[in-house]
């Protein structure tokens, strides 16, 4: 599991400073860098790049100078790796993905026309768009980006750099086929509806389901993650999978990212290390699932070092029916300092367990192996490239978290880049009143990292499932991302008022702390987060869908003894919290009856929470919303480059150093990767 949002007081402070327009950028298939060492917050750049409704940040390397030259190349070698199957993600979220970008690029590097034309501009920024989503779906909304140029302008570049992009690879650009990437609502059939390449054009939702149905793991004890690694296909009318491993689909790029990860075991910090190493290996060789679950229990395991990574398929949230794994790599360099600040949470996950309302047939008697560090991100790849998480929960594996726990991390450095990136000027529109204003200030920041630490270690740690009730995304099916999404933030939401958290030194006023992170969470869910969809459209992204649903719950529950009123002031809407104690005991009772939902697989409880309170939009504070909106010149989305590793070698030909240099363009380094990583054909 993963946070892919930005922090919930952070997303009312951010209001970024608009990058020089009139910067021409260079179209050279060379990656402009800068070589840039220990600059203070006033001498780095964070803003590289701002188009559409997407900013595009810089972060630094903290540590990196201090690591010895063998786990810089530990480092190296593993960005190296997950760049390698860069072209996956694209794949995996659709068919004609890798056709269009290379078409468009092609244009991009040849063209040499009028370059201050209106469509030269509007085809630049789609383009941008694209590579931002790794595709032509909105990486968050999951609707088809739409470009502001037509299609005779398109077939006007084609011509003019010998391009060929033809059927319906060019017109899906523009017609409404394929138009969703992810869809969620039944009705329009979650197969069918979704553009995902997940599953062949002719398999439905029923063969899905009847496919895995029929799947037996040896040990029931220890399902194994049937569908994880495969599309599935019809072929002589028989549904069969195709698994991405080494021979398989998408071989050739799965076999850059196994050369990268030898190099990597090679130096490892440790045996652990080593071995969990050499068993992801084995599985990109094998695509064996019981290989998967061997290198999982083994990463998990691998606790010691300064350095960790996330590579291979994992997050499910891409698939309409939970199994498929989208592609991604995250490369950390851990954080000491906040790590043995944070190690608290890590240390008293039993007593969280143990007080937590929700039923004691639902709390573990026994939460093993939860470790939570702050790490700084040194690269990343795939479904967490450009945009990208804030802390990550893994494994997924029900099983494993409770026979051998879990990692969770927090990327310091990306929630660092967020937070230095912009001003408060949102919050102060957005906020009830002065009170609210200054509580958010002074501990809505430290609100946000206790509130991820307590989502992912406490959060997506806590609670058991019910004997003989079957995972999650075969109970809940649609709804269990959001369902686990939810329960996990309203762990974070009962304890951040709790008097422990000033006990084990983590705030001076946990009241305080507390209000702030209510206030925050509560605008957030009613009111802010809504500037990232168009006027009208539903909420489909899980994360936003759990932030409305527990909001919306909460203000229908306590509306009898204005818990949360809704005011009026000089034409503007707020929500603005009377009693913070019962809004406690109303996260308590949601978190209650959502943990019970998951323990006891219970569909139609998960359907109607959702769809009763997360999927629909009040569409008079969805307008406003977006009119108040209009004031500021920040983007909805933010994105990063990665910092560029750049090895030099000696004269024996080995690595005698590694520099870290900044990309000065968005678009450099996305045409640099399509060159340096270009794994796999159009078609796979």
């Amino acid at each position: 599991m993963k946070l892919k949002y930005i922090p919930i007081a952070l997303l009312g402070l951010m209001t970024f400073v608009s990058c020089d327009e009139n910067r021409k950028e260079k179209t050279e298939n060379v990656q402009k860098t800068e070589q840039i060492d220990k600059l203070s917050d006033a001498e780095f750049h964070y803003t590289v790049d701002e188009f559409a409704d997407i900013k595009i940040l810089r972060y630094q390397i903290p540590g990196w100078d201090e690591l010895s030259l063998k786990k810089q190349k530990l480092v190296y070698y593993l960005t190296q790796a997950g760049l390698s199957g860069r072209d996956i993600i694209w794949d995996q979220n659709y068919k004609h993905n890798l056709k269009i970008r290379k078409a468009l690029e092609n244009i991009h590097a040849n063209y040499d026309g009028d370059k201050n034309a209106d469509d030269w501009k509007n085809f630049e920024t789609y383009l941008k768009r694209v590579w931002f989503s790794n595709g032509i779906h909105h990486h968050y909304s999951n609707d088809k980006l739409k470009p502001e140029f037509n299609q005779a302008y398109l077939k006007e570049l084609l011509s003019a750099t010998n391009t060929e992009l033809k059927g319906e690879a060019f017109e899906v650009i523009f017609n409404d086929k394929d138009s969703k990437k992810v869809n969620l609502d039944e009705s329009k059939g979650l197969v069918k509806g979704s553009a995902v390449n997940f599953y062949g054009d002719d398999i439905t939702a029923k063969d899905v389901d009847a496919f895995y149905a029929n799947k037996k793991s040896p040990n029931p004890d220890k399902p194994l993650s049937f569908g994880l690694n495969s599309k599935l296909v019809k072929e002589n009318g028989q549904v069969v999978e195709k698994v991405w491993k080494s021979g398989g689909l998408y071989g050739s790029a799965i076999d850059e990212i196994i050369k990268w990860l030898e190099k990597a075991k090679d130096v490892a910090e440790n045996k652990a290390q080593a071995d969990a190493l050499g068993l992801l290996i084995e599985y990109y060789q094998t695509g064996d699932l019981q290989k998967w679950d061997d290198y999982s229990v083994a990463w998990v395991e691998a606790t010691e070092g300064d350095i960790d990574y996330i590579n291979s398929f994992i997050e499910v949230y891409n698939d309409p029916k939970g199994y498929k794994g989208s592609y991604e790599t995250i490369v950390q360099i851990k954080d000491f300092d906040m790590s043995k600040k944070m190690k608290v949470f890590e240390d008293n996950v039993q007593w969280f367990e143990d007080e937590s309302p929700i039923m004691d047939e639902h709390k573990k008697k026994n939460v093993v192996g939860v470790t939570y560090k702050t790490v700084n991100v040194a690269g990343e790849a795939g479904d967490a490239s450009p945009s990208t998480p804030i802390g990550v929960n893994l494994p997924n594996s029900n099983w494993i978290r409770e026979a051998h726990g879990s990692k969770s991390v927090s990327l310091g450095n990306i929630i660092y880049a967020y937070s230095h990136a912009g001003g408060s000027e949102k919050l102060e529109e957005f906020a009830h009143d002065e009170e609210e204003i200054k509580l958010s200030k002074k501990y809505g920041e430290q609100a946000d990292k206790l509130h991820t630490a307590l989502h992912e270690v406490v959060g997506h740690a806590s609670g058991v499932i019910n004997n003989g009730v079957g995972e999650t995304k075969e109970t809940l099916k649609s709804y269990a991302s959001t369902l686990e999404e939810g329960r996990a933030d309203l762990v974070g939401l009962y304890y951040l008022m709790d008097p422990k958290l000033e006990e084990l030194g983590l705030t001076d006023n946990s009241e305080a702390l507390g209000k702030a992170a209510y206030n925050d969470y509560i605008r957030n869910g009613l009111m802010t987060q809504l500037i990232r969809i168009e006027q009208g459209k539903d909420i489909e992204e899980s994360h936003m869908r759990n932030r409305q649903w527990i909001s919306a719950w909460v203000y229908e529950k306590g509306k009898e003894d204005k818990v949360i009123v809704k005011e009026t002031k000089d034409g503007k809407t707020y929500f603005d919290i009377k009693d913070y104690d019962k809004l406690h005991d109303l996260f308590a009772e949601l978190l209650r009856e959502t943990q019970r939902i998951k323990s006891e697989g219970d569909y139609e409880a998960a359907k109607n929470l959702v769809e009763n309170y997360g999927v629909k939009v009040d569409q008079d504070i969805h307008k406003e919303v977006l009119k108040r909106n209009e004031a500021f010149k920040s983007a909805a989305y933010s994105g990063f480059v990665n910092p560029v590793l750049v090895p030099e070698m000696g004269d024996n030909g080995e690595i005698k150093t590694i520099k870290v240099t900044q990309p000065n363009h968005f678009a450099d380094q996305m045409m640099e990767y399509s060159k340096k990583y270009n794994n796999l054909p159009e078609v796979n």
